[in-house]
């Protein structure tokens, strides 16, 4: 196997990440797959009420120094242990994910490029650009479906720390994006584009030509 090459998918919350991840997968079916999500710290003592009290939308909620050595091992053909999360606890559960490297790998979440650390290790980094309006009703679609959350603690939530924070921390990563997909998964166009640039990196068996 050829050394890792690591392709970093970021954007705000809601803006078609998983979409983008997805296509990837049409085309290179075969990848490790590390969700940044899965590195947040535990908040337990959160709940609909003081949803708040833990800011999910900055850069300290990950454990970010873990996550760099998780990818450093993978670089370096090394098989990893990735942490699973309750997101309706709000907690890093007991359980592990045994990762073994591959070709491909893809790194996707909201501070995928917040960190110098973590960049340095990003063979390709992409940026997913999608209105405000569109990813907050994706947000709130899935909060409240699958994390148990209400409809006002998630509109409180995104007030207070997710709109602040995105534009404090996750849109001046725009500058370090080797690409940016307006409109996330509904950009066929840019899709299109990605698809090309992924099966030349099938074609050459995961390597990223510069």
């Amino acid at each position: 196997m050829s050394r890792p090459q690591i392709i970093g998918i970021t954007g705000g919350s809601g803006s078609g990440k998983t979409t983008i991840v997805r296509k990837i997968s049409e085309i290179i079916p075969d990848f490790v797959f590390i969700p940044q999500d899965n590195y947040y710290k535990s908040a337990e003592f959160i709940s609909n009420s003081n949803i708040t009290a833990f800011n999910f939308d900055h850069p300290e909620a990950f454990d970010t120094d873990l996550l760099k050595d998780h990818l450093t091992a993978l670089k370096n053909g090394q098989m990893i242990e990735v942490p699973q999360y309750d997101f309706v606890h709000h907690k890093r559960k007991d359980e592990t994910i045994e990762v073994e490297p591959k070709n491909v790998i893809i790194l996707e979440g909201i501070m995928v490029l917040t960190d110098k650390r973590i960049r340095d290790l990003l063979d390709l980094k992409i940026f997913v650009d999608t209105p405000d309006d569109i990813r907050f009703i994706r947000r709130l679609q899935r909060d409240v479906e699958e994390r148990g959350r209400t409809h006002e603690s998630v509109i409180n939530q995104y007030l207070n720390v997710v709109r602040p924070g995105h534009y404090e921390f996750i849109e001046p990563t725009k500058n370090y994006a080797d690409i940016i997909i307006p409109e996330g998964g509904f950009n066929s166009g840019a899709l299109q584009v990605l698809a090309s640039f992924m099966k030349d990196i099938a074609a050459n068996g995961g390597v990223i030509n510069s």
